[in-house]
């Protein structure tokens, strides 16, 4: 990837929060918020703050910012307005998904799942295989935790619904062939249901180019608020059966799928975030994301042992390790009091760690985003050699 001019001491004056001393790498579990958003989400508290409907000026101007949400997630995802739908988070919007479709089916039929899953891809087919009698089935991962395309399509068989898999791994940050899995569901007659949520920070999504039937994410991964954002495609949506009360309305599409009032000072916040990404450019977050992940594996000592990647090809710059002699958790309490935040244990990806055999303790998660600097980097390496 060619180097693209990244200036990102200006992208971190934008952030109050990157002003203590704390380094973040734990923005797989939530990025830092841009100042610019937060002010987006207190104006709208402050100035515009009304339910829908009303024939009054903050409650039109609601009105506004709802559509305007709309189109920017369009925008976001790559499909039309009415393909849009928000929710509390992923993992609720997921369940409500995964129930309005599975109104269609018998008992018997099958949906694939795969180890390198975020348990919110996993649990809600496990509940509704338990409700009505279907059938999960596993796709394994290699050794270097990629995704087995063969005994994927091992899995598939007439009776199968849905291939649920994640575009990255928020374990390992194992880059998925998004299309190619899409190819293998509708050779099968299944759907294509993708979990976004851990590459929405790392690179843009294009649900038509990647032939993707429903995808979720969630804006809190990508510098917003604590929300959820689903693509659905316009026929599915058209034709399941949402769980919703009588008088809500039916259009657009994916107003059918969002329960109760939406949180409307977060969309305002949404709307912020993406045009925060924006105004950077993918081009040169990816670059400076593989510039700082290439850092961290030349570093890594020699006393930590790295599952998954060992170059920045084919994943997003997420680093599950241990460290010799140490628990997960006692390598995170040491980095924390060295100002460095980490994560440890399973992180929801419960087949990762059974597969490799970390079910016990997990590993230690470092996640660097564009905002990282390489200082950062070097203190997070140094920190780990003093172990």
């Amino acid at each position: 990837m060619s180097t693209v001019a990244f200036d990102v001491e200006a992208v971190r004056a934008r952030f109050s929060a990157l002003r203590a001393p704390l380094a973040f790498f734990d923005g797989p579990g939530g990025t830092q918020v841009p100042d610019e958003v937060i002010e987006a989400i207190a104006s709208y508290l402050r100035e515009e703050n009304a339910n829908v409907g009303g024939e009054y000026a903050t409650s039109r101007a609601t009105d506004a910012l709802v559509a305007r949400s709309r189109l920017t997630g369009a925008g976001w995802l790559g499909c039309s307005p009415e393909e849009v739908v928000f929710g509390a988070n992923m993992t609720t919007l997921n369940f409500a998904l995964s129930r309005a479709a599975a109104r269609e089916w018998r008992a018997g039929d099958e949906v694939v799942v795969t180890r390198l899953d975020h348990d919110a891809n996993v649990s809600p087919w496990l509940e509704l295989a338990r409700d009505r009698n279907l059938v999960v089935r596993f796709a394994d991962i290699r050794d270097d935790c990629t995704l087995d395309l063969a005994d994927l399509e091992r899995q598939l068989g007439e009776h199968t619904r849905v291939v649920a898999f994640p575009w990255a791994s928020n374990a390992v940050g194992t880059l998925t062939d998004v299309a190619r899995v899409a190819e293998l569901a509708h050779a099968a007659g299944a759907l294509a249901w993708v979990d976004a949520v851990h590459y929405a920070p790392h690179g843009p999504i294009d649900v038509a180019e990647a032939g993707v039937d429903v995808l979720i994410c969630s804006p809190y991964k990508f510098c917003g608020p604590h929300l959820g954002l689903a693509f659905g495609r316009a026929e599915l949506l058209e034709r399941w059966r949402p769980y919703k009360v009588r008088p809500a309305a039916n259009e657009p599409l994916g107003h059918r799928y969002e329960t109760g009032t939406l949180p409307h000072e977060l969309l305002a916040g949404f709307v912020a975030a993406v045009e925060y990404f924006e105004s950077i450019g993918w081009d040169a977050i990816r670059s400076w994301e593989r510039e700082l992940g290439e850092r961290f594996l030349a570093g890594l000592p020699e006393s930590c042992r790295l599952y998954g990647l060992e170059t920045m090809d084919d994943r997003v710059p997420t680093f599950a390790f241990t460290v010799a002699g140490r628990t997960p958790q006692e390598v995170a309490i040491h980095l924390g009091e060295r100002d460095v935040a980490v994560w440890h244990g399973n992180y929801y990806a419960l087949e990762v760690m059974k597969r490799l055999g970390l079910e016990d303790g997990g590993a230690v998660r470092a996640g660097i985003v564009h905002y990282n600097t390489a200082e950062e980097v070097d203190r997070l390496l140094a920190a780990l050699g003093e172990l």
